[in-house]
């Protein structure tokens, strides 16, 4: 008889596809390849739009991009992760250039990659963990609208022909799976747009109108501040800055690839090569970068790309791109890739957590948190800052709700000379501060007994409030004593009490 039966087993996640499973593999390979063709197209419009934001040249951006997907592919904890020259940290860097100027940029990305690996190699990438769920879906519905509404530009007040693109690049992307899936239908729109455009010779606005696509590539990004302290009182704000927008994007972006494909990261891994890639990318293109939430999805849900090949492949691709084929590419119709974008886009939002029954389940705290981080993130542009409201509100919101749990039981003896009081619930400064007013001192027995059988002490507030609660029977002539604390709360007690008077 098989003894092993009626145990029960952890469910663990599917086994992840490996560089070596694609390159045995001739089908996985090309998955893998044209996932890395579309994505890199999904990249350009982006990295050159937030090249605008920091200053950088286009170029630079886009070589800064090719330097972080290679060094992220190699290094990095989360495979099919894209990686590249990011809005968020575009929009951190830019008021420091418009203050002190481009010479700068690098200094800081060197200082917020030192950051980021010292982050990494600390292990305080599991600091993730305290990340809600209803932070995770306000962060991805609000970086659907993000997504969305930044292509609107490119598709609104333009010529007719650039209408016709757009709804022949849905119509392509969404038709196209049903005749095969073996190519990706976005990168099939693109290609088919851009050869409608470059034949019928039609005038819309194309990637070579975004920014300098001259063929080539830049030289290495030199220092032109001395390394002194004023640099480093000018930098490290805007550095530090960089360094922790970057690992909440890039850590937030690998626990949605672990959902997305039912597989782990390693997110101290993912936090150090990100230190390293920015440093890298430092020195030669000149800006800092970080996961690529959009493109990512492309990668993964688009493309379906699930192995470093994939991100391998977007890197090399762009980087033909940027050297021989920058002629090509900057024919690309950027209405061909606003659309594919917005698809992205509608993707990304989490639809099933907008639904009125879901709403309706669903506790109005959580709903609340959802809702703020959406707000924040998409009012000020910034998604660090929609997490970190959105985490802090959560926090907030638990200690309001933990506080309300205290409960307090008297017994009063038989013989009315002694009373009991049990305590049930964490103690801490959400729940203590109103403990001290569930006593009646005047009332009762000059022998008090307060139970902490099914409560724990966690933090000074609650010893401080003990001290009151026994400096108050001490003013009407009753003895206290507390009992039941376990080891640790005992501990905590005795090494405090008494001693935090003001």
């Amino acid at each position: 008889m098989n003894t092993t039966s009626g145990m029960h087993t952890q469910a663990q996640p599917a086994r992840a596809t490996t560089t070596a499973d694609v390159l045995r593999s001739p089908r996985l390979f090309t998955r893998e390849y044209l996932a890395g063709i579309i994505t890199s197209l999904a990249l350009i419009p982006e990295v050159i739009s937030f090249s605008v934001i920091s200053g950088v040249d286009p170029k630079a951006a886009l070589v800064a991009s090719i330097v972080l997907g290679l060094i992220m592919s190699v290094f990095g904890g989360r495979p099919a992760m894209v990686t590249a020259a990011a809005g968020s940290v575009a929009l951190v860097i830019g008021p420091m250039v418009r203050a002190h100027g481009v010479e700068y940029i690098l200094p800081t990305v060197i200082l917020a990659g030192f950051v980021q690996i010292a982050f990494g190699a600390a292990g305080l990438a599991k600091m993730m963990r305290y990340v809600p769920r209803s932070v995770m879906i306000g962060f991805v519905n609000a970086l659907g609208i993000l997504i969305f509404c930044a292509q609107v530009p490119h598709v609104v007040d333009k010529p007719m022909v650039v209408y016709a693109l757009f709804v022949l690049t849905l119509l392509i992307v969404h038709f196209f799976p049903r005749v095969t899936k073996s190519v990706p239908s976005p990168l099939v729109a693109i290609v088919v747009c851009t050869a409608i455009v470059m034949l019928g010779g039609f005038a819309v606005p194309n990637v070579g109108g975004a920014g300098g696509m001259a063929p080539g590539l830049p030289s290495m990004t030199h220092m032109l501040v001395p390394l002194s302290f004023e640099t480093l009182q000018i930098v490290w704000p805007t550095a530090l800055s960089v360094a922790f927008v970057g690992l909440l994007e890039s850590l937030l972006t690998a626990k949605l690839v672990d959902d997305l494909t039912d597989s782990r990261s390693n997110k101290s891994r993912e936090s150090w090569a990100l230190g390293l890639a920015n440093i890298g990318a430092g020195y030669y293109g000149g800006i800092a970068g970080c996961a690529m939430i959009g493109q990512t999805v492309v990668n993964v849900q688009l493309g379906g790309g699930r192995s470093r090949v994939s991100t391998v492949a977007a890197a090399l691709v762009l980087l033909l791109l940027v050297t021989s084929l920058s002629s090509v590419m900057a024919q690309i119709p950027m209405v061909a890739l606003a659309a594919v974008m917005m698809i992205v886009a509608l993707k990304a939002v989490n639809w099933h957590s907008l639904q009125p029954a879901t709403l309706k389940r669903m506790p109005w705290s959580e709903t609340l948190v959802m809702v703020v981080s959406v707000v924040i993130t998409v009012s000020t542009g910034n998604l660090a800052l929609g997490v970190f409201g959105g985490v802090i509100l959560a926090m907030a919101l638990f200690a309001r709700r933990v506080a309300s749990v205290i409960d307090v039981v008297r017994t009063p003896s038989a013989d009315g000379g002694s009373v009991r009081y049990e305590i049930d619930g964490p103690l801490f400064f959400g729940s203590s501060n109103d403990l001290v007013e569930r006593f009646s001192y005047a009332q009762d027995p000059t022998t008090v007994v307060v139970d902490f059988t099914r409560s724990q002490i966690w933090d000074a507030s609650s010893v401080a409030t003990l001290d009151a609660i026994e400096t108050k029977y001490r003013q009407h002539g009753a003895a206290v004593s507390f009992t039941g604390l376990d080891g640790r709360s005992s501990a905590f007690h005795g090494r405090l009490t008494g001693a935090l008077e003001s």
